[in-house]
Order: C-alpha cells, then structure tokens, then sequence
C-alpha cells in the first residue's frame, strides 16, 4: 500500500541540480520510486523545489533525518512530507516575487 509518507518536498535546491543529483543523493538512503523537478517556464532551469518519492515510510523517515539541513552547494536543503495540498495549488507562493 503506498501512502504520502513516502513523498517528500525538497526545498532550497541550488537551481542547477537536477532529478539525477536528486535521485542520486536520496538512494544513499533507500530505494528512489520517483524524483519531480518542476521547472520555470520562463527560464528553463529548476524552480529551487523538487519532490522524491521513496519505496515506503522506513526510508522517507530516514531521508529526513538525513537530508533535512544537509547542504548542497552551501545551500541548506530542507525536507519534510509532501503536503497533498501543495500540488492542488500549483506551487508555493513564498517562491514569487
């Protein structure tokens, strides 16, 4: 049974990460299902947010743990359980000008 536990938000991404680097860093701590890199449609390149779906709740939990204030490119990540709402609103409105 898959539940929203296993889907994570990934804030503060340095802007040329990409799903790979995602994926690649979230599999040192379980099995990845499903990275999602929204993209700027103006510009192309990542919005600072992504979403990682990981095999079950052991792994999400441990990827929190894990990642949650790990810095990439001196950029401190943050992770959390993704919020079904945040995807019925289409984004996040503190990421606007």
């Amino acid at each position: 049974m898959s539940s929203m536990a296993n889907r994570l938000y990934v804030g503060n991404l340095p802007y040329d990460v990409s799903a790979d680097d995602l994926k690649n860093l979230f599999s040192k701590v379980g099995t990845v299902k499903a990275v999602a890199l929204p993209l700027d449609r103006q510009t192309g390149r990542s919005r600072g947010f992504g979403f990682v779906e990981m095999a079950n709740d052991q792994e999400a939990r441990k990827a929190i743990e894990t990642f949650d204030g790990y810095v990439l490119d001196s950029r401190p990540l943050r992770v959390n359980v993704a919020q079904e709402r945040d995807l019925a609103a289409g984004g996040y409105v503190r990421h606007g000008r």
